[in-house]
C-alpha cells in the first residue's frame, strides 16, 4: 500500500533531515565505526540520547514490532509505521543496516548478516568519538527505565546501572521503572548519581511538595540549555502503588507549562523537556504547551529515524534496550532553532570496537553473577520475542508455562515493551529468562475469576492502549492471554471492545457468571503471592526440551489501522 498524503506531510520533515544525519540506508553491507559515526555537524550544539535501555548491559537481538496501531489523531502517522510501511515512509532500502534495527520485516536473516546490538561498552564508544568532535558542545540525556530488566540490576537493586551510567557522564536522567524498586531505594539510589535526576511531575502525595528536581540549567556550546525531566505519569497505576505510596505522579500539562515559561523568563537559549510521557502523549503535549524547543520522549520504546515537528517543537524518539544513540544537532539564533540535523545511530555492536574501560566497568559488574547468567535452561527452534500489540512468542511461552505449572485454565501475561529477542536455535540461559522477568513483583498468582471480571480486566487494559486521546494511554501492549481466544475491535467505545472470548481447552464460549482458573503474574496488588515467575518458567523448560511457538492466531483484530501491521 501506497501512504496516504496526511501520513507523506508527517513524515517529509522528517526524511529531509536523513541524508543530512548520514543514514547507512544505502547500505546492504555491514557498515563500519566510521560509517556509523559520519554526521554533517550543525550549529553549537548536539544532544545525545537514548532511552528505555532497560539494564542491557551487553549486547542483544532486539525485534522491532509487526503491530504498532495508533488510533485517533495518531492514526496512521509515526510511531504507528511498521514493517515495509514504515522503510517505505522513510525511504530506507530493504536489507540494509538500517531496514535491520528499524523493522521486523527479514529480522532473522538480517540478524545473522549484521549481528547483535548494544551493550554499554559499545554505546560509550560513540558518545566518546563524539564529544571529541564535539568538544564542549555535547549534552548526553538519559529518558528512563534504566535501573530495571535484568538479572544483574534486579540482583544489585539498580546499582550496577548507576555505576555505569555514572561512568558514561549522563548529564541528566528521568525515570518510570526505576520507581518500582520502592521510594526509599530509588532515593538512595538517587543521592549516588553523579548528574540530576529530574522528574518534576513527581511530588508528595498529602503536601504537594516536589520530591525531585524538576529541571536544570546546563550551559553548553556557548548557550544556556534548560532541561525540564518529566517522568511516567502514570505509575502508581501501571506499578504497585503501595512502592511508592508518599508521592503522586500526573501528565500535568500546567505544571510544565509554568516550568517552560519560568526557564524562559531566566533567559535560557533552549528548552528540552526529557519526557517518558510516551510518544503520542509528547505529541499531544507539544501542540498545547508552547515554548518547547525539543521534546526527547520515551516509554513506547518507539524508534523513528527522523525528527517529527509538531508547530516549532522538534520530538526525538530514541528506541530503547540500547539499540540507539540519538544524534540531534542544533544551530540555535535569538533563542530559536535556526537550523539541525539528526541521525538515529544503530548500535550494531559487531560494527563497534568496545570501550576498553565501559567493557572492564561491565565486566567486574557481572563477574560475580557469571555463573547464574550462563546457565542453561533450554533451546528454542523459534524466533521468541516479545514486541507487538497483540503477541510476542516469548510471551507465549511464558503463558504456556502458567498454564502448565499452575494448573490454570486462562494465562495473563502483562504487555511489556522490555525484552530481548533469541534466533532459533540459540540456547536459552537464566540470563535471556531474568531478560524477560526481571520485576521486584514477580509472584506468579492462582486465582479463580468470572468471565466478566475476565473480559473486565482485557477491557481496561485495550482502553489503556487503544483510548483515542493520548492523555488516557499508558503505553505498553494488550495483555497477552494463554489458553484464550478472542476478537479485539479497536474502533468500539470502552468496554465494548473486547468480544467472542473463547476457552481454548474446551473451545466453548467463555460465560460471564462461570467461574475459571486464571494465573498470571505482575499484579499491582500487595501481598500477591506465588512463586516467582523465573522459577515458572525455568521448570517448564526443563521439561519441554527445545521449544517451537507456533504461530498465535487466537487474536482476532478489527477496526485497526493498515499501516500499523505488517500485511496491512
Amino acid at each position: 500500500m501506497r501512504l496516504a498524503r496526511r501520513e507523506l506531510l508527517q513524515v517529509a520533515a522528517a526524511t529531509a533531515v536523513l541524508a543530512a544525519g548520514g543514514s547507512t540506508h544505502a547500505q546492504t553491507g555491514r557498515p563500519t565505526q566510521d560509517d556509523l559515526l559520519r554526521f554533517k555537524a550543525v550549529g553549537q550544539l548536539t544532544l545525545l540520547n537514548f532511552t528505555d535501555l532497560h539494564a542491557q548491559l551487553v549486547p542483544i537481538h532486539f525485534r522491532e514490532p509487526t503491530a504498532n496501531i495508533g488510533v485517533g489523531a495518531a492514526r496512521g502517522l509515526p510511531p504507528h509505521l511498521v514493517g515495509e510501511r514504515l522503510l517505505e515512509a522513510f525511504k530506507l532500502g530493504r536489507g540494509t543496516a538500517d531496514a535491520y534495527a528499524l523493522a521486523a520485516t527479514d529480522f532473522e536473516a538480517l540478524a545473522r548478516r549484521f549481528g547483535r546490538i548494544g551493550g554499554l561498552d559499545r554505546l560509550a564508544t560513540l558518545v566518546k568519538a563524539i564529544r571529541a568532535e564535539r568538544q564542549g558542545r555535547v549534552l548526553l540525556l538519559d529518558g528512563g527505565d534504566t535501573w530495571q530488566g535484568s538479572y544483574t540490576s534486579l540482583q544489585t537493586g539498580g546499582a550496577d546501572m548507576v555505576r555505569v551510567m555514572n561512568a558514561l557522564g549522563v548529564d541528566a536522567m528521568t525515570a518510570h521503572w526505576e520507581f518500582t524498586y520502592g521510594a526509599r531505594r530509588v532515593e538512595e539510589l538517587v543521592s549516588e548519581l553523579a548528574f540530576p535526576f529530574l522528574a518534576g511531575n513527581v511530588k508528595d502525595a498529602t503536601w504537594g511538595d516536589p520530591v525531585f528536581k524538576a529541571s536544570m540549567v546546563a550551559e553548553c556550546g556557548g548557550l544556556r540549555i534548560g532541561v525540564v525531566g518529566q517522568a511516567f505519569p502514570y505509575t502508581p497505576v501501571a506499578n504497585p502503588r503501595y512502592m511508592i505510596a508518599d508521592w503522586s505522579f500526573g501528565i500535568e500539562e500546567e505544571r510544565v507549562a509554568a516550568e517552560v515559561s519560568r526557564l524562559r523568563a531566566e533567559g535560557v537559549d533552549l528548552v528540552v523537556l526529557l519526557s517518558h510521557n510516551g510518544f503520542d502523549v509528547d505529541r499531544k503535549l507539544a501542540a498545547r504547551v508552547k515554548g518547547i524547543d525539543v521534546i526527547l520522549t520515551g516509554h513506547t520504546h518507539d524508534a523513528i529515524p527522523g525528527v517529527i515537528k509538531v508547530g516549532d517543537t522538534l520530538l526525538v524518539a530514541s528506541g530503547s534496550h540500547g539499540k540507539f544513540l540519538a544524534r540531534l544537532d542544533l544551530e540555535v539564533r535569538e533563542r530559536r532553532i535556526a537550523n539541525y540535523a539528526f541521525r538515529l545511530i544503530p548500535v550494531l555492536s559487531d560494527s563497534i570496537t568496545p570501550d576498553p574501560e565501559m567493557a572492564a566497568l561491565v565486566a567486574d559488574i557481572r563477574r560475580p553473577h557469571d555463573t547464574a547468567l550462563a546457565r542453561v535452561v533450554g533451546g528454542t527452534e523459534s524466533l521468541l520475542y516479545r514486541r507487538g500489540n497483540f503477541n510476542g512468542t516469548f510471551d507465549d511461552l511464558i503463558c504456556q508455562a502458567l498454564l502448565s505449572e499452575r494448573d490454570a485454565e486462562v494465562a495473563l501475561s502483562p504487555g511489556f515493551r522490555w525484552g530481548a529477542t533469541l534466533l532459533p536455535g540459540q540456547a536459552i540461559t537464566m540470563e535471556d529468562v531474568y531478560n524477560q522477568t526481571a520485576i521486584t513483583y514477580p509472584a506468579a498468582y492462582r486465582t479463580s475469576m468470572t468471565g466478566a471480571v475476565l473480559k473486565q480486566v482485557m477491557e481496561d487494559v485495550a482502553d489503556n492502549l487503544f483510548n483515542p486521546d493520548p492523555y488516557y494511554q499508558q503505553g505498553g501492549d494488550m495483555v497477552r492471554a494463554g489458553g484464550l481466544a478472542y476478537t479485539l475491535d479497536i474502533a468500539k467505545p470502552a468496554g465494548q471492545r473486547v468480544s467472542d472470548m473463547v476457552l481454548l481447552r474446551t473451545g466453548e464460549k467463555v460465560e460471564a457468571g462461570k467461574t475459571y482458573a486464571v494465573s498470571g503474574w505482575a499484579s499491582v496488588n500487595e501481598d500477591t503471592e506465588g512463586p516467582p515467575i523465573w522459577d515458572v518458567v525455568v521448570r517448564h523448560l526443563a521439561k519441554s526440551g527445545a521449544v517451537r511457538i507456533e504461530p498465535n492466531r487466537h487474536v482476532r483484530v478489527v477496526g485497526a489501522d493498515s499501516a500499523g501491521l505488517v500485511g496491512g
